[in-house]
């Protein structure tokens, strides 16, 4: 597990608001209530329309919003892109791309804070392979993660299967926001292929969790939600 950064234990969950449109998302928030206070926003709730009304919606309840557009063009439209976004009390943004892209997203963040993609959690080896990277899948989110750092990223999305090399390989000060995070190991079939849970990302280093679908399609979302709060309390006392 890496060094405490000062993040309270319930901003650690970040909740994947993958849902139709701004409706449902409303809907949602309000059932889930005090056990979700970070939500992330992306791109179908940002096609569906109402995005910023939205967003806006959940500044004012005291929500923190994880705007996650993965942001990949020329350098100059990514950064005036992140510009548009960095007086709207937005606390993290994604982005893509290569040394420059990075750079210009980092030039233009204010008070945003920006987040490197590194290797997709639906991506496995196969699709790398059709993608063209033959590199081993560790050493090119390794890779990735220490060029977003010199570019002034303040973070980065990787799968907990890779933590352990990335905590020793990058320096600290570099956020780790961990996706295809499953409760459990025996879960359902879906579109994510490198999971871990919830104590696993911890322990190895994360310094927040994205959940969607065992939150979302859970019979009692607030209840799985309250579940999961418990089990990264658990982590961070056990811990100090």
């Amino acid at each position: 597990m890496s060094p405490a950064k000062t993040i309270e234990s319930r901003d650690r969950l970040i909740f994947a608001m993958d849902v139709a449109d701004p409706a449902q998302a409303r809907q949602l928030a309000e059932t889930l209530g005090d056990s979700v206070r970070f939500y992330k926003l992306g791109l179908e709730l940002m096609m569906s329309g109402g995005y910023f009304e939205l967003l806006d919606w959940m500044l004012a309840r005291g929500n923190k919003v994880f705007a996650d557009l993965k942001f990949f063009d020329v350098p100059a439209t990514v950064g005036a892109a992140v510009r548009q976004l960095a007086g709207r009390g937005v606390t993290f943004v994604t982005v893509h791309g290569n040394q420059g892209i990075m750079e210009a997203a980092a030039k233009a963040k204010g008070s945003v804070k920006i987040l490197a993609v590194t290797v997709l959690t639906s991506l496995d080896r196969g699709d790398l392979d059709d993608l063209g990277f033959a590199c081993d899948v560790e050493k090119l989110v390794i890779s990735r993660a220490r060029r977003a750092f010199e570019a002034g990223c303040d973070g980065v999305v990787a799968s907990g299967l890779e933590l352990p090399a990335l905590r020793k390989a990058v320096d600290n000060r570099l956020l780790v926001v961990t996706p295809g995070i499953r409760p459990v190991e025996n879960r359902p079939v879906d579109d994510q292929k490198r999971v871990v849970t919830v104590d696993q990302a911890f322990r190895d280093g994360a310094d927040y969790i994205v959940v969607g679908r065992p939150i979302r399609d859970a019979a009692d979302p607030r209840k799985a939600a309250e579940a999961i709060q418990q089990t990264i309390a658990g982590v961070f006392r056990d811990r100090g």
